[in-house]
């Protein structure tokens, strides 16, 4: 069952025309995200700029006092949606909790760029990272697919990252987990299929691991994981499976299971109570780190 405050918001939702509607309008929806997150109030950084990273546009926070050190973040939305302005919000806030630099990645978005586009941005922001004057431990963290950018990142680039830390991950184009048909709270098996054809096509290569990460032999090699899922989610499963996957791999693990929420609250601090102690979570485990 969800939470109170979490059904408010599903509820408030419920109007929104889905994904897998024929005819959906794409660029209208990424504009309708980035006005209404315009609209929010925003936490002030010491520094936030824009800049080019190898590439690929990026916006940079660097909180006062900050730590040496880089967190790389990949912003979720099916890899379809959501850019660096729906992000501002709780970039700022991850930048000001974290202590150290956040640099958010607007990467490639699909239908327009399918994959790899989006695998060969992150890749460009990563050999940037070297020259760019941000010394210290780097740190790889997304929400929902953009975990499984940041995921693959630390596969493709390993010894690269200190600590990787996955919210909600959407991982498996094949949609295997049970939580795929008992749990369609907020995003239904329709539109999750939606988003993967958009980055992935009809028929995905399920062996690919930059595609389908939980296929992936390397995963001893990733640094510390944390891996948050939420209980009422229908890719709740693949990122449990990919936490206990890569703690058989003899990789230090924290995996937490968020009860009450569906996919998509951690970005949301003003709707779901949950999301700020679950930035709080990650925040104690990169700091660890």
């Amino acid at each position: 069952m969800l939470f109170p405050d979490a059904q408010a918001a599903v509820d408030a939702a419920a109007g929104e025309t889905p994904v897998h509607t024929e005819g959906y309008d794409v660029p209208a929806a990424r504009a309708e995200a980035r006005e209404a997150a315009a609209r929010l109030p925003r936490e002030v950084v010491a520094e936030v700029r824009d800049v080019d990273a190898g590439g690929v546009p990026c916006r940079l926070y660097r909180p006062a006092d900050a730590a040496p050190g880089v967190v790389v973040h990949l912003h979720g939305g099916g890899f379809v949606l959501n850019d660096v302005e729906v992000h501002d919000v709780p970039c700022r806030r991850l930048a000001n909790r974290v202590g150290r630099a956040v640099l958010s990645v607007d990467y490639r978005l699909a239908p327009e760029h399918p994959y790899p586009a989006a695998v060969h941005d992150v890749d460009a922001v990563v050999g940037w990272l070297d020259g760019s004057g941000l010394d210290g431990p780097a740190y790889a963290h997304g929400d929902s697919a953009g975990a499984q950018l940041a995921l693959v990142a630390a596969l493709r680039h390993p010894g690269r990252f200190a600590a990787l830390a996955l919210i909600y991950p959407f991982l498996d184009p094949a949609a295997a987990g049970e939580s795929h048909r008992t749990e369609a709270t907020g995003l239904s098996a329709d539109e999750v299929a939606w988003y993967w054809r958009q980055y992935a096509g009809p028929d995905p290569d399920l062996t690919d691991p930059d595609l389908a990460p939980l296929a992936s032999d390397r995963l001893g090699t990733l640094p510390p994981t944390y891996v948050a899922t939420a209980e009422h989610d229908p890719a709740r499963d693949e990122g449990e499976l990919l936490a206990a996957r890569v703690a058989a791999a003899g990789v230090p693990v924290v995996a937490t299971r968020w009860l009450g929420q569906p996919h998509g609250f951690w970005r949301h601090h003003d709707a779901y109570a949950a999301a700020e102690p679950l930035m709080q979570s990650v925040v104690a485990f990169l700091r660890a780190h």
